[in-house]
């Protein structure tokens, strides 16, 4: 083996270095395509406020995949590009308001966010969701009943948020309780509870209060 070779390969090696250096500057001198073009953008804004209107103004069980199309004035391939099913696009549009309450939730101020007895912050919560839900009752409808409400993300945060909450306080089997402490947060429950009952968001909220505090008793872990 040549001296050049145990140095790395000599001229030959050196050559090739210079050819990939070569092709990843030019690599980076090529233009970089936009995450989503233009037009795309602007068909998932129409689709996205057609569909919360269909929502608002109608059954959100009832709303289909080819109403959403019809009034987003797009076609039904251009919709499916982007969703899958009416449950997606209803999805879509409630995920900011969530994510805005997660936020708080891991960042915010006490009793809401970090810094407060797990009863005040499991009451906290409730109190934000029972706001969502009110605000955003015929989206939540749409993406988040039956089955379906356990297999989405925001469920899952608020899951791990709650049971977090009661491992803080010492529960000691907290899997079984997290799902309890979070079923009257339904948005079914609450469109019977609001709707059929007549009960106001207000009554509805102070006992989930007195639930939280007695779910999450000081001193007595279940």
């Amino acid at each position: 083996m040549s001296d050049d070779e145990q140095r790395g390969g000599g001229a030959g090696s050196a050559h090739r270095a210079d050819g990939l250096l070569g092709d990843l500057q030019a690599a980076d001198e090529r233009p970089v395509a936009p995450r989503r073009r233009a037009d795309a953008e602007r068909n998932r804004a129409q689709i996205l406020a057609a569909a919360e209107r269909l929502f608002a103004e109608q059954d959100p069980r009832s709303v289909t995949m080819d109403r959403i199309a019809k009034a987003a004035g797009v076609g039904r391939a251009t919709l499916y590009r982007s969703f899958a099913d009416p449950s997606s696009v209803a999805v879509a549009l409630l995920d900011e308001h969530e994510r805005r309450l997660q936020g708080q939730l891991v960042h915010g101020p006490p009793p809401l966010g970090p810094g407060a007895p797990p009863d005040e912050r499991l009451a906290a919560f409730y109190l934000a969701m029972l706001d969502l839900l009110e605000r955003h009752l015929p989206l939540a409808l749409g993406a988040e009943t039956g089955p379906a409400r356990f297999r989405t993300g925001a469920y899952g945060f608020w899951r791990v948020h709650v049971r977090t909450l009661l491992v803080d306080h010492g529960v000691e089997d907290p899997d079984p309780l997290t799902d309890i402490a979070l079923s009257p947060l339904s948005p079914e429950l609450f469109q019977f509870q609001r709707r059929e009952l007549g009960l106001s968001v207000e009554r509805v909220g102070r006992s989930l209060t007195s639930f939280a505090r007695q779910l999450l008793r000081s001193g007595n872990a279940v």
